[in-house]
């Protein structure tokens, strides 16, 4: 019972403290703690790398440029089928539904190419994924290169990544800190209105008008 009772009179002063500072305090108070919790989760995140591999269409010499185009992009989309994914298993040490949350398959609209990208927590596990993912790609449409007149060819190897692709700690910081803000400032803008419409209450008429209503 002590104990309730020196916690209710250290919270009572600290309540009327809280009660005098301004309005605008908890803008920067947000903004403070979002920027720690931002660089709290910049420190703590692991680091993630990300290489990219490329693979060309080459049309033959039954097909053109564009038909060669259509078909980079019909690759690109089956890219991440289990289908396409299985040969790069092995080689990328991982299943089909782990290499389909790493890998990022992306095509140009003007050019016959594919790029392979990887996201692995260690640079060689990224580029060993991506150079799988792309070479099980041109294996797997090559099948049919006969009928479809055009072949798939490595262009360009994923290489070591020697900087992570994840956000820095200064950038988590600074979107904390921006967050945070935003949000207090969010809070500025509807508290004064909450209290003011808390305040109004129903409008009592006044003597003279009371009096005129009850005049025949």
């Amino acid at each position: 019972m002590s104990d309730s009772v020196n916690v209710r009179s250290r919270i009572g002063p600290l309540r009327d403290r809280l009660a005098l500072l301004p309005r605008w305090s908890a803008l920067p108070a947000c903004a403070v703690l979002g920027l720690l919790a931002g660089a709290g989760y910049g420190v703590l995140q692991t680091p993630q790398y990300t290489a990219t591999s490329y693979v060309v269409a080459v049309p033959q010499a039954k097909a053109d440029p564009t038909t060669a185009l259509g078909f980079a992009q019909a690759y690109g989309r089956v890219a991440t089928q289990l289908a396409v994914l299985g040969d790069a298993q092995v080689a990328a040490g991982m299943s089909a539904t782990e290499l389909q949350d790493r890998v990022q398959v992306v095509t140009s609209p003007d050019a016959p190419m594919i790029a392979v990208s990887a996201t692995a927590e260690k640079p060689s596990s990224a580029a060993v994924t991506a150079n799988a993912v792309a070479r099980s790609l041109a294996t797997s449409a090559n099948h049919s290169k006969d009928s479809t007149q055009v072949e798939l060819l490595p262009f360009s190897r994923a290489l070591l990544p020697d900087a992570p692709s994840s956000l820095s700690t200064g950038v988590t910081a600074l979107v904390g800190g921006c967050a945070g803000g935003l949000l207090g400032g969010l809070g500025l803008l509807v508290r004064p209105r909450a209290r003011s419409e808390a305040s109004a209450g129903p409008s009592v008429p006044g003597p003279a008008s009371a009096l005129v209503r009850s005049a025949p």
